[in-house]
């Protein structure tokens, strides 16, 4: 067994290996960028080496920096977790001649499977089924758009030493495609180095499922079940699950043994994931096969007991595999949250800044028999950086079923408290409750269908509005029994609670009277039955458990101006608790209105100008391209809304901006 392991990479993955690592008994080594310097990972690992300036391309992609580090902490293994160098063949060719491990599967593997044009030839010749597609290199625009035409819209542009969403494109018609290419060259580039692209035919009503495969160095290779990973924007899986629920036995079987197939036919050993888009008709095509593990690993490592960090060091080191096909069984249903550091109530874009409250919900089996775990590289306090993926977390759950998964889910989301930048938990909790997502009923393009003006946050109706009303109305009759209790210890006279109140949220308007009964607040409702409200909050908490009648509401609390931020499920309401007169002239107060910047380009996200294609005088037109923004390793188009002339540029390709700078104006 090694000695010492370096992981070549950073944030969640890093501490993830690190773990695995200390429960072997194996010291760690981190590198870390200028970014990076006070990271997680840093302070996890038995050792650190400082390997460069915060762009990955000048640090965590440098090979030679890497090996430097090696040499000098004496590591005899490298893991070099996903991303970055995880699927070069160079870095673990040059790892061997160095007499170093890679933790992870041969050079030559790599090389043809991270080649998506080589691995789909690969594939076909193994028995394989495949998407139809071009598998040649694509020199330009002008024949992406004749390869596009040929194979019929839509196509998939997609990088081909790509993964992880980068340099992907769906095109519809010719423009689509034009635009594409160049957008995808342009991501693969700054990603992986290689601008090579190639195009294959769209699947509608897909769905995307991936096997997880697991070799040894002698000869044996089996699959560990599948994950469903349909739940995508913009191409980047945001919700997994393990199983999948639309696959049946006959076919899961099949999938597996394909994957088998596939991997034996390169030599493979470690884990690796062959992905797959799946038909309505359950009809299954290769996609790709990534060599290294997978971000979305927990579900399988949930519902087969198998640590797969732990697995590939053995195999590294030259064990043979611990368990044969006949023993993979699996138990329960796992479900994959992916934390994201972007803001969906402004389309998702990146948000940057310092985590000022991180406190993920308590991991460990549940009273339920639920088990939550959350994979994660960041702190309270900490940075989240300009420079790489915006993932903050993947959190999981465990239960026997998939709707015992959900709601386990659904509660870890209630409790989960991130402030300081945007982020995605309102979102996460929307499609947790969501009735399609419920039943099953996915589609790579669930996300686009259901949200397709974006994401604007759960509006509260019904009885969750009445539940939100309660909760507030409890909140206040809290403060001012506190307030009762300070002013009768400071004078002679105690103040009176009333107990007839107004609650105003989300447009609607509640009258209600207060009573306290056996320990509980009860909330009385002009217009319906009362519910009961019972919780530990207390003034100055940002979370606590409500129980409204039967149910129990894990609620982020905090005061705002005259009333109280609710956020609940992914429903974000300001509710004002007044008093009946109060509330009769509130009514007569004007609403303030938002700044007019209807003539402005501001920009929507911390990032760098690289083009800014539109000069003073110019006439655009409604989608005409304006600017392109670079953010956490993703380009955004910026695009006319309106037709307009444009008056004035404010910003020139290669400026850095902040978050509402002002890009250009319109007259």
């Amino acid at each position: 067994m090694f000695r010492k392991i370096l992981i070549a990479n950073r944030g969640e993955i890093a501490c993830r290996v690190i773990k695995t690592a200390r429960k072997l008994g194996i010291a760690t080594v981190a590198v870390y960028s200028d970014a990076d310097r006070d990271a997680l990972h840093v302070k996890m690992a038995d050792e650190a080496v400082h390997i460069g300036a915060s762009p990955s391309s000048q640090s965590y992609i440098v090979i030679g920096k890497i090996l430097d580090a090696v040499t000098a902490t004496g590591a005899d293994a490298v893991h070099p977790g996903y991303g970055f160098l995880s699927e070069n063949a160079n870095f673990a060719e040059a790892l061997k001649a160095a007499g170093v491990a890679f933790i992870g599967p041969p050079p030559v593997a790599i090389e043809a499977m991270g080649d998506k044009i080589t691995s789909k030839k690969i594939a076909a010749s193994a028995g394989v089924s495949t998407v139809p597609g071009h598998m040649g290199l694509i020199a330009d625009a002008d024949e992406a758009v004749k390869i596009a035409s040929e194979i019929g819209y839509p196509v998939m542009i997609k990088a081909s030493a790509g993964g992880g969403g980068k340099g992907m494109r769906i095109a519809w018609n010719d423009s689509e495609a034009r635009e594409g290419f160049q957008s995808s060259k342009n991501e693969a580039k700054s990603s992986f180095g290689d601008d090579r692209i190639f195009i294959e035919k769209f699947v509608t009503q897909p769905r995307h499922i991936e096997i997880q495969v697991l070799g040894d160095q002698h000869g044996n290779l089996i699959y560990l079940g599948e994950r469903e990973c349909s739940i995508q924007r913009r191409n980047q899986k945001v919700i997994e699950e393990a199983p999948s629920s639309f696959l049946d036995a006959a076919t899961r079987r099949a999938m597996g043994e394909q994957a088998v197939a596939l991997g034996k036919a390169v030599g493979y050993f470690s884990a690796g994931t062959v992905e797959f888009i799946v038909d309505g008709a359950k009809k299954f095509y290769f996609l790709e096969m990534n060599t290294r593990l997978q971000v979305e690993h927990p579900v399988t490592e949930l519902v087969t007991g198998v640590d797969l960090v732990e697995e590939m060091i053995r195999v590294a080191a030259g064990e043979p595999l611990r368990l044969r096909q006949e023993d993979v069984v699996l138990n329960g249903w796992a479900v994959e949250s992916r934390l994201y550091a972007e803001d969906p109530f402004r389309n998702f874009l990146p948000s940057i800044g310092r985590l000022t409250r991180y406190r993920p919900p308590v991991e460990g089996v549940r009273a339920d028999g639920a088990v939550v775990r959350n994979d994660t590289g960041v702190f309270e306090g900490g940075e989240i950086s300009m420079y790489y993926d915006p993932m903050i977390a993947k959190l999981c759950a465990w239960a026997l079923d998939r709707r015992a998964a959900i709601e386990a889910m659904s509660k870890a989301l209630d409790d989960f408290e991130v402030e300081g930048i945007g982020h995605n938990l309102p979102f996460l909790s929307a499609v947790m409750d969501h009735p399609r997502f419920r039943e099953g009923r996915l589609t790579t393009a669930f996300i686009a269908e259901e949200y397709p003006d974006g994401f604007s946050g759960v509006e509260p109706s019904g009885g969750d509005a009445r539940k939100l009303a309660a909760i507030a109305a409890f909140i206040n009759l809290s403060g001012h029994k506190r307030s009762v209790l300070i002013s009768g210890a400071m004078d002679n006279h105690r103040r009176v609670v009333g107990r007839d109140w107004v609650v105003t949220l989300a447009g609607e308007r509640f009258l209600i009277g207060l009573r306290e009964e056996g320990g509980r607040t009860i909330v009385s409702f002009g217009d319906g039955p009362s519910v009961s409200v019972a919780s530990d909050w207390l003034p100055g908490r940002h979370h606590a458990e409500f129980t409204v009648d039967n149910d129990v509401l894990g609620v982020k609390t905090a005061q705002a101006a005259t009333g109280f931020r609710l956020r609940w499920r992914g429903m974000d309401v300001v509710a004002h608790v007044r008093t009946p007169r109060v509330a009769e002239l509130a009514l007569l107060m004007p609403e303030k209105l938002p700044p007019d910047t209807s003539k402005m380009l501001l920009c929507p996200m911390p990032g760098v100008i690289t083009a800014v294609t539109v000069k003073a005088g110019d006439q655009v037109e409604v989608g005409q391209a304006l600017a392109t923004v670079e953010a956490m390793k993703m380009e955004n188009v910026l695009r006319a809304e309106r037709k307009a002339i444009v008056r004035r540029i404010s910003a020139e390709a290669g400026a850095s901006l902040t978050v509402d700078e002002l890009i250009m104006e319109f007259e």
